[in-house]
């Protein structure tokens, strides 16, 4: 059966290997020592915990549905504003996003420079959610 170390569940859980610790010292997720008295938490036990964590994100109303998977929440940069299109230029940490999509869209979602937004990236298309 394999095992994983907090570093390695922390990597598949998309979350610090401290926030694992604290799940795991809380007695969320449980864990074993091995020889060395590293922490180890076996494959089954996390398969079952991040399957229940995905029940708890999607139990929370914080986040919109979408069937879009890859989520970069930055801040608004940049509005360009043709006569038809629109260009909107997000920073999600060291990623900049450049979303092209029509001026009425851009309007009715009342985007500006300095407004928080959520760039949903699915295919080649790269979705804009204002937060």
């Amino acid at each position: 059966m394999r095992s994983y170390t907090i570093g390695q569940a922390a990597r598949l859980l998309s979350v610090s290997p401290d926030t694992v610790r604290r799940w795991a010292d809380a007695g969320r997720i449980p864990t074993r020592r091995d020889e060395a008295g590293k922490r180890l938490i076996e494959g089954p036990d996390l398969a079952a915990f991040s399957v229940s964590l995905a029940a708890e994100a999607n139990e929370s109303d914080d986040e919109p549905h979408t069937s879009a998977r890859n989520a970069f929440p930055g801040i608004i940069t940049a509005v360009k504003l043709g006569d038809v299109a629109a260009q909107v230029e997000i920073q999600a940490g060291p990623h900049r996003l450049v979303s092209l999509l029509t001026r009425e869209a851009v309007e009715e979602l009342g985007l500006a420079v300095g407004m928080e937004a959520v760039a949903r990236v699915k295919a080649t298309n790269v979705h804009i959610d204002r937060a």
